[in-house]
């Protein structure tokens, strides 16, 4: 019978091996979120993969290849969400010991979903049909994201195209017929086999050169039918209000008078200006609203018919208010919600908001400990269609569910226009806002519906069914964004198909891979 001394050196030997070779992928890992908005340094990509394949390739065991896969993942979700580190921040007070788990945490979590296909994708030879196969996994893994906790796709590969200005309205437009998840795939096949030799990365450039080139004849091509001259008389112009209130002052609670006095004198402004717009666009008068973000109403606005009054009097001559207030439902539970205010300051329409935060607005029951604020919410029915009197259909959108690709529009009830209101102040200055603003982008691209997003702290932006910015608040900013609304194009593919698309492309890449070596298919043991 051996020593327990010799299995003790035997243990420490493997662990230590094990994590030195999760050194490099974690690493690499951190190296690929640079590709993440609002950097979206491409080129990083293919070395980070790089590393993680050569890893995967000399594990010996696929437990080992799992564990760089969990590595890689770690250090790419890590430093690409580094900036939820800001949300505790501004309650450090109370929450002072919980300042490293967000990013970290959420990173934790979100790794396995990078070991799945680093351990499955053994099961071919080295070469492209592994990396395939591994896109292929990585690519359907991704998408499983939304069935985590109440869901958290933030930061698809896909996303890493949405390039601030003409080249990424060009280089996203792929997303109307595969959405992002299949433009994950097609990043990561990419990534993956343009360092394997000098074919492959021809194959690479000419590919990168197609999507380029398609891109550019499907956005130029659509120019006249996303041109603003194009809507109908029921497209709106909308006013969007941003307060640039500061998330402490929201918190405290201190001066809400003076918080509501201010979206007061940014509405009236804001209409006046609308109103103006509205009658000289095709010579007859448009429809005008004004939309407030996530929350901008200090109370709940429903129960306050004094507030409504005072909203209505300072948008005289607007059609209709979007605006973002909490709300509490029948059953005595708080909802993030928006409201619709006819010309009178009567409710006439409410969203409640559907898909909630993990940890923000939704706890997990795993947690033991109360982080979310009263409790947290209770979620909506899911994406639905406002037909107010006067102008096209609206798709009202709260914050953090317009990452959820094929999910944001009522598709048995097609919205004329999507509008989504948010508060972005949570995370400061940061990447966070512009990784979500590269969502509402890509959104507009996949349903070929134009986008009016008001955000507290910016970015309040206008987008076309294109994706094409038309007018944005920066960040920071007090303000009112007016736009005339632009038309919507018909239905996109991905409109009509949804994520069906993108599992179609991973199953096919998958099939490719595993055909030609079924023969051989087998697992390395871990023993």
């Amino acid at each position: 019978m051996s020593s327990p001394e010799p299995q003790k050196v035997g243990l420490l030997r493997r662990t230590g091996v094990a994590l030195r070779g999760m050194g490099m992928p974690l690493l690499a890992g951190g190296v690929a979120a640079f590709t993440f908005p609002p950097l979206h340094l491409l080129p990083l990509l293919p070395f980070a993969f790089l590393v993680l394949m050569r890893a995967i390739d000399r594990a010996p065991t696929t437990r080992q290849a799992a564990l760089a896969g969990f590595a890689f993942g770690f250090g790419l979700h890590a430093v690409g969400l580094y900036w939820l580190i800001n949300a505790i921040l501004i309650r450090a007070s109370e929450f002072w010991w919980f300042v490293p788990f967000p990013s970290l945490g959420c990173a934790l979590i979100l790794a396995p979903f990078a070991a799945v296909p680093a351990a499955v994708c053994r099961c071919v030879p080295v070469g492209w049909r592994r990396c395939m196969l591994f896109a292929a996994i990585w690519t359907l893994c991704d998408m499983g994201r939304q069935f985590l906790f109440s869901g958290f796709t933030w930061n698809p590969l896909g996303s890493d195209w949405a390039i601030h200005g003409l080249a990424g309205d060009i280089l996203i437009q792929p997303a109307a017929w595969i959405g992002v998840d299949g433009m994950t795939l097609l990043t990561v096949i990419l990534a993956l086999t343009m360092p394997l030799g000098r074919r492959w990365a021809a194959v690479g450039v000419l590919t990168i050169m197609l999507w380029a080139g398609s891109g550019a004849l499907r956005f130029y091509g659509l120019a006249h039918q996303a041109d603003v001259a194009a809507a109908g008389p029921t497209a709106p112009v909308v006013a969007l209000v941003q307060g640039n209130v500061p998330e402490q002052e929201k918190i405290s609670r201190s001066d809400m008078q003076r918080v509501f006095e201010r979206y007061l004198t940014l509405t009236q402004r804001g209409v006046a200006q609308a109103l103006e717009e509205s009658g000289r666009t095709q010579g007859a008068a448009h429809p005008v609203v004004y939309v407030w973000p996530e929350t901008a109403f200090p109370g709940v606005l429903e129960e306050d018919p004094e507030a409504r009054s005072m909203i209505v009097r300072a948008a005289e001559g607007a059609n209709a208010g979007i605006v973002g207030t909490l709300r509490m439902g029948p059953d005595q539970h708080w909802r993030n919600s928006v409201v619709a205010l006819d010309e009178t300051g009567g409710v006439a329409a409410v969203y409640d908001k559907a898909t909630l935060v993990p940890f923000g607005e939704y706890q997990p029951r795993f947690l033991p400990l109360q982080v979310v604020p009263g409790g947290g919410m209770t979620p909506g029915p899911g994406p639905r269609s406002w037909h107010l009197p006067g102008f096209e259909a609206a798709g009202p959108l709260v914050c953090y569910e317009v990452i959820f690709s094929g999910h944001v529009a009522d598709h048995h009830d097609r919205p004329g226009w999507l509008v989504n209101v948010t508060n972005d102040a949570w995370y400061g200055n940061s990447a966070g806002p512009r990784q979500h603003l590269a969502a509402v982008r890509l959104r507009a691209v996949e349903e070929g519906l134009p986008v009016a997003r008001a955000a507290n702290t910016g970015v309040s932006i206008v987008y076309d069914a294109r994706g094409h910015d038309l007018g944005r608040l920066e960040w920071g900013i007090e303000g009112v964004l007016v736009r005339a609304m632009p038309p919507a194009l018909s239905p996109t593919l991905f409109a009509q198909f949804g994520q069906k698309i993108p599992v179609t492309l991973c199953l096919l890449a998958a099939l490719v891979a595993l055909f030609p070596s079924r023969s051989r298919v087998r697992w390395r043991s871990d023993s």
